[in-house]
């Protein structure tokens, strides 16, 4: 009989790579994986903030909404940013710093916090936002990831037509009466909502591994739009579940498991067109 909290651990796998599966491709083929840097640092950020305030307001589930929240806001600045005409990178860039200073800042106050308080588990609570706690996914947070994770992934199927086109022609999507400025917001939007619900399960460390390299390396072998998206969900869903089974016996966490994996595939991909 399987035990409760691995059964969690891949109901939880099996939304994670549907929506990673998904994401990955429309990173890549717009070219933002410098993108999903900039969320690991809003997510960090949040996650510090909502400690600070979960402290003080004494509920501690605020790390996982604020974090969220944050991520969100960075990611649609960053948006707002390139539709003003800055490139994608100066846009990331500049979020990106202001927020990785705005962390270490948040770490001093936290620690002052902290002080007041007789204890706090930071370490606990740092860890699981940076490696990952699939194992000790709780009902409410399989709920919430479920729930949230199925609204952005029909965002995701309605529009996922219109990410591509804004990822190969925008010019022309717009030529044709697409809004270029929503499905911008929209995919940015996704893919801050996408690293704040499942930040908990994979970790911060792994994130941007685990959202850019299965498009990666479905873009190398792929030959055409149906089999790209194809074999990078079906990468991230073999991927993920077989980690969480391999973790659960070894006794290590699978974010790690599933990074490197993915890295061996994509370099052995890359050697092998490096000599053909």
């Amino acid at each position: 009989m399987i035990e409760e909290y691995l059964l969690r651990a891949l109901l939880a796998s099996l939304m994670v790579s549907t929506l990673l599966g998904l994401l990955s491709p429309l990173i890549n083929v717009k070219g933002v994986a410098f993108l999903t840097h900039a969320t690991f640092h809003a997510l960090l950020f949040g996650a510090v903030l909502g400690m600070i305030l979960g402290l003080i307001m004494g509920d501690l589930s605020l790390i996982f909404w604020i974090s969220l929240l944050i991520a969100i806001i960075v990611v649609i600045g960053i948006a707002e940013m390139e539709i003003r005409g800055y490139s994608s990178d100066t846009a990331v860039g500049t979020m990106a710093g202001i927020i990785a200073g705005l962390t270490v800042l948040g770490f001093g106050i936290l620690y002052k916090v902290m002080a007041s308080r007789p204890y706090f588990a930071l370490s606990e609570s740092i860890v699981s936002y940076l490696t990952g706690e699939i194992f000790l996914i709780t009902f409410d947070d399989l709920t919430l990831l479920v729930i949230g994770g199925f609204l952005v992934f029909t965002i995701m199927v309605i529009f996922y037509r219109d990410f591509l086109y804004l990822s190969f022609d925008p010019e022309g999507l717009e030529s044709h009466g697409g809004n270029v400025r929503l499905y911008l917001m929209l995919l940015y939007f996704l893919v801050g909502a996408v690293g704040g619900l499942i930040v908990k399960t994979v970790g911060l460390i792994t994130l941007q591994v685990l959202a850019v390299l299965p498009g990666a390396i479905a873009l190398t072998i792929s030959r055409g739009i149906r089999e790209f998206v194809g074999i990078s969900l079906g990468l991230t869903l073999a991927i993920q579940v077989s980690s969480t089974f391999l973790g659960y016996y070894f006794n290590i966490p699978p974010s790690g498991l599933a990074t490197i994996f993915l890295g061996t595939i994509y370099g052995v991909l890359a050697l092998r067109r490096k000599i053909i």
